[in-house]
């Protein structure tokens, strides 16, 4: 595999199954009070800084970007699948949304308030997520949030199957906290929370809030 097979494998993946993954997700979070609170601290965490342009990267559908926006964060979305932007600019009018990857945001330094990572390193390879989370402290101002969503635990898993039956071809990792957390230190960033969701269920995930700290 080269570097970009799995960015190529994502991206069509997801073009595949945007319209089924759109349907499975549009009331998901009202059923994870947990995730809504996280999103809520995020967004007071922003505003408390004086707010800003805050960057959902790897926004899918756009149902969390949309959240945020209720919740009085100027959000806007990224994502690498066209598929996913097209189904997030028809669901949610008004709202920006662009095709793009987080392994080379076009975003200026130090642009943004606050920036989202919600389940979407789940399918970067653990070589490239140092450099992902490079990236993102790079165009976060100092001290502005990252809210991280991922899967908890150990290992990974080619699935090949989903949302609705449709063919993927994705690896899904799964992170301890700990683990996280370091590749956050190493890329600059100051973890302050760390909150494990459902550890004991089928699909454990965790939530780490971290700031990013400023560059020499």
């Amino acid at each position: 595999m080269t570097p970009d097979d799995w960015l190529t494998d994502t991206r069509t993946s997801y073009d595949t199954v945007a319209a089924s993954y759109a349907d499975q997700m549009r009331e998901a979070l009202g059923n994870a009070p947990a995730l809504l609170t996280g999103l809520a601290g995020f967004a007071d965490t922003v505003r408390a800084a004086g707010g800003g342009q805050v960057a959902d990267v790897g926004c899918g559908p756009g149902h969390v970007t949309a959240y945020l926006r209720g919740l009085g964060v100027d959000a806007f979305g990224i994502d690498l699948s066209p598929g996913m932007v097209e189904v997030a600019r028809r669901e949610h009018p008004g709202v920006r949304f662009e095709v793009g990857s987080m392994t080379a945001l076009d975003l200026a330094d130090a642009s943004l308030a606050g920036a989202l990572s919600f389940w979407s390193l789940v399918h970067v390879p653990d070589d490239a997520v140092p450099g992902i989370l490079a990236g993102l402290g790079r165009v976060l101002r100092p001290g502005a949030p990252l809210l991280v969503g991922f899967h908890a635990g150990d290992g990974s898993r080619l699935k090949e199957e989903g949302y609705g039956g449709h063919p993927m071809k994705v690896y899904v990792h799964r992170r301890r906290p700990a683990r996280m957390s370091a590749w956050l230190r190493e890329a600059g960033f100051a973890v302050e929370t760390e909150t494990l969701l459902d550890p004991e269920g089928s699909s454990p995930g965790a939530l780490l809030l971290a700031r990013a700290r400023a560059r020499a």
